[in-house]
């Protein structure tokens, strides 16, 4: 016999450092940063007769009108998929509960893989997670299609890269030379504070559609245990200008002896070398006069960051940015190089977040999904938003009036 109690942050906090579906979403730590965002929330838990806790779950609770609410599992409940019987009876213990609450559905969306993508064959290869879906529906839910690219929540498709096992050496060539290019640019990675996310916002205000506060929020939240990181990318212009200069006295002593080659032996393969350094030196002129402007205006300035969250052996990216007239100084691979290189000691993922998982080539995230799979992480369909229908009649009203969730969930 079963019974859903309200658990303690200690009770659910000990509970789902341990679980296998634990994540920073299912901490008190997320459901503080959610109260901050006008959402009330429960610390679930489902209690058998000896008292031990056999599932839990974070659930957060927002009005969407004078006759309603909805609720939300972030990365869904905490509880064996595979025990069907377990999932069932927590299932209805929520609806009971949340029925006398006007609530009309709990929406879930698991981080469970139900398939590995194949980036060069575009398919994906389906693993035994797929059953889940099966149980899901016949307990009730319903299953919400990701309609187009990252129209959900979380995304349906997300890469993940092995920490321990990440080198240069394995990444995509062209993500390769970036890195080595930004190496030269005079690039730094400094940690910061809270006082210094004014600096971050404009490198992402307008990708992600998140207001400062909420990030200032999610701050002061994680920071309580230190586990959350503003990480900010600084180019010195004076140190770029200097790298530029001797760059261009090596490639020019190469292009005279090209030259000297060339006139002993005219082949076309001395030719194309020699067209290739003149290629690299009209493109060093030109960074030396881009650097030169850049320090005549000021000698260093912050060009890209990122927020990012520790859990566990694994680091969440939350946010990510650069500025777009800083693009030909690779910010955006020089930050996630130099994040990776710094948390692969300790930690042993890092989700580097969702792709188009149609990997289509006309896709307008083509650019997303080339610097993203450059690093080659492991790729995943996980098994997506599933709705469970407390309320028939106040679900078909809010899909009537196309009620949803504010925009507050990284």
């Amino acid at each position: 016999m079963y019974k859903i109690k309200e658990l303690n942050i200690f009770e659910f906090d000990e509970f789902a450092e341990k679980h296998p579906l634990r994540s920073y979403y299912q901490t008190s730590l997320y459901a503080l940063f959610l109260s901050e965002q006008g959402y009330e929330y429960e610390l679930l838990g489902l209690i058998d007769e000896n008292k031990n806790i056999k599932a839990a779950s974070l659930i957060a609770i927002k009005k969407v009108s004078f006759l309603c609410k909805i609720a939300y599992a972030p990365r869904g409940f905490l509880i064996d998929y595979y025990d069907k019987d377990l999932l069932k009876e927590f299932c209805n213990l929520i609806i009971k509960r949340y029925y006398k609450k006007n609530i009309a559905y709990i929406k879930i969306n698991p981080e469970i893989a139900t398939g590995n993508i194949d980036i060069k064959s575009k398919n994906i290869k389906s693993n035994k997670n797929k059953q889940i879906e099966k149980t899901l529906e016949e307990i009730g839910f319903i299953k919400k299609n990701e309609e187009k690219p990252f129209s959900n929540i979380i995304s349906q498709y997300n890469a993940i890269l092995l920490l321990k096992e990440s080198t240069k050496a394995k990444y995509k060539k062209p993500t390769r030379n970036k890195i080595n290019k930004s190496k030269y640019n005079g690039l730094y990675l400094e940690d910061k504070t809270r006082e210094d996310i004014k600096i971050l916002f404009p490198f992402v205000k307008n990708k992600y559609n998140k207001k400062i506060n909420e990030y200032n929020n999610l701050y002061n939240c994680f920071s309580k245990n230190n586990s959350i990181d503003i990480l900010l990318v600084k180019v010195n212009f004076e140190e770029s200008l200097i790298n530029e200069r001797k760059k261009y006295d090596k490639e020019l002593i190469k292009n005279q002896k090209l030259v000297n080659k060339l006139m002993i032996n005219n082949t076309e393969n001395n030719l194309k070398n020699k067209l290739n350094s003149d290629i690299a030196l009209n493109q060093i002129k030109e960074n030396i006069a881009y650097y030169t402007q850049c320090l005549s205006k000021q000698n260093e300035t912050y060009i890209a960051g990122a927020i990012t969250i520790k859990y566990q052996d694994r680091i969440y990216i939350v946010c990510s940015g650069y500025d777009k007239k800083y693009k030909n100084l690779c910010p955006n691979y020089f930050l996630y190089y130099e994040m990776i290189k710094k948390y692969q000691k300790e930690y042993n993922f890092i989700d580097l977040n969702g792709i188009d998982g149609s990997l289509q080539d006309d896709s307008k995230y083509k650019g997303l999904n080339d610097f993203i799979l450059g690093f080659n992480p492991k790729t995943f369909e996980y098994i997506g938003e599933y709705d469970l229908i407390i309320n028939e009649g106040l679900y078909q009203y809010i899909n009537s009036k196309k009620k949803w969730f504010n925009n507050h969930f990284f």
